[in-house]
């Protein structure tokens, strides 16, 4: 086969992928690109958010959405916290309850939804429905969090002066447990 018979057939085969691609898990992919925008939007200071630092989270943002089986979600995060840290230590911004909530709830759904993504092709038939419980699972979750993160903070508050550490304490040892309940029951299968 000569060289241009070849790129002929890869051409064909790129088009009759691209004709292939189904809506639903290009609208999973859309969400992941918008969850983690969102998140690194509000994790960052707005002084930066001009020119080409803010063409960099964009950038940033897609790579998650483009690849969810590989580094990028975790990448993406790790860039938000970034992100989260220059604008409270660099910039001074106080750390407002609301805007944590919001970057973590941001976060975690891009993750979720890379999740969702890793295991589509692209041109997966998917129910609507599937959809929608995977994002109620994950809505549950962000509430619960929410509510408990509130409540662990309003816990410190009323506290001693190491309130904070204790909270701290605390939601470590939750995370443990968490952990440890769901390495059980994995095993328990």
């Amino acid at each position: 086969m000569n060289p241009v018979e070849v790129v002929t057939e890869r051409a064909r085969a790129a088009r009759s992928a691209v004709n292939r691609v189904s809506a639903a898990p290009l609208l999973v992919r859309a969400g992941i690109f918008g969850a983690t925008l969102a998140g690194l939007l509000l994790a960052y200071p707005a002084q930066v958010l001009t020119g080409r630092p803010l063409a960099a989270l964009v950038l940033v943002a897609l790579l998650p959405a483009i690849g969810p089986r590989r580094i990028w979600p975790t990448f993406a995060a790790l860039v938000a916290v970034g992100g989260w840290l220059l604008a409270t230590e660099g910039y001074g911004r106080p750390v407002a309850l609301w805007r944590l909530l919001a970057v973590a709830a941001a976060l975690y759904l891009a993750h979720s939804l890379a999740a969702l993504a890793a295991l589509l092709p692209y041109d997966a038939v998917v129910d609507p429905e599937l959809v929608v419980r995977w994002l109620t699972r994950a809505g549950g979750v962000l509430l619960a969090s929410a509510v408990l993160g509130v409540l662990l903070v309003q816990v410190a508050d009323a506290g001693p002066d190491r309130g904070h550490l204790g909270v701290t304490v605390v939601g470590l040892l939750v995370a443990v447990a968490v952990a440890a309940l769901l390495g059980w029951l994995l095993r328990r299968k």
